[in-house]
């Protein structure tokens, strides 16, 4: 692997192989947008610094008519520009569109980061129709505590969004975390099994 590569992104290289230059990108663009449409997922770089992902609809978390939309072959003409607002988080996503409908969005690749892949994702609107649960829920976080010595009582907890989808039974099946409630319920995934204790009580 290109030692280019920032060292939280190489999980998404290695999961959606090398990185696509914004030039590279450019003179393929009909066809990467179309991979896009289809659910293929393509990194760009502008000079090995600047990072997106080109992204299906469906790795979009939330929609808003207020998301900057660009038509596909205008798009391609500013691809570096758009490709510098989402790595510098001006805009996290950029919505592309053929005949006023998106097809692909650009987005911040470090949201895909930890995401499940689709395979395992568990579609909020697939567990809501089977019949079960959804509760959503936001943690505040903690700012943290600092004793009278400077050292670190308790360490600061980021605030976040939660999903939580449970059967008629009330057992958790799915779980879902993000930095908003868009991101936590596409995160909608079976919770990892519970490993047995070293030492089972007696």
């Amino acid at each position: 692997m290109d030692n280019t590569v920032p060292i939280g992104l190489r999980p998404l290289v290695e999961r959606h192989g090398e990185p696509v230059d914004v030039e590279d990108a450019r003179a393929r663009w009909s066809a990467l947008v179309t991979a896009a449409e289809a659910g293929a997922i393509t990194l760009i770089t502008r000079d090995r610094y600047q990072w997106a992902a080109l992204v299906p609809m469906s790795e979009v978390a939330e929609i808003s008519p207020d998301l900057p939309t660009w038509p596909v072959s205008d798009a391609r003409a500013k691809l570096g520009h758009l490709v510098g607002e989402v790595h510098n988080l001006d805009t996290r996503v950029q919505v592309l569109t053929r005949h006023r409908r998106p097809v692909a969005a650009l987005i911040d690749p470090g949201v895909l980061v930890d995401r499940p892949e689709p395979a395992d994702r568990l579609p909020a609107e697939t567990l809501l129709r089977d019949g079960h649960r959804i509760e959503l829920v936001f943690e505040p976080g903690r700012p943290g505590h600092v004793g009278p010595d400077g050292d670190v009582l308790e360490e600061p907890e980021d605030w976040f969004y939660a999903a939580n989808a449970y059967d008629n039974r009330d057992n958790v099946i799915a779980v879902g975390v993000g930095d908003t409630l868009g991101e936590a319920l596409l995160r909608l995934a079976a919770p990892p099994p519970v490993e047995p204790a070293d030492n089972p009580p007696f």
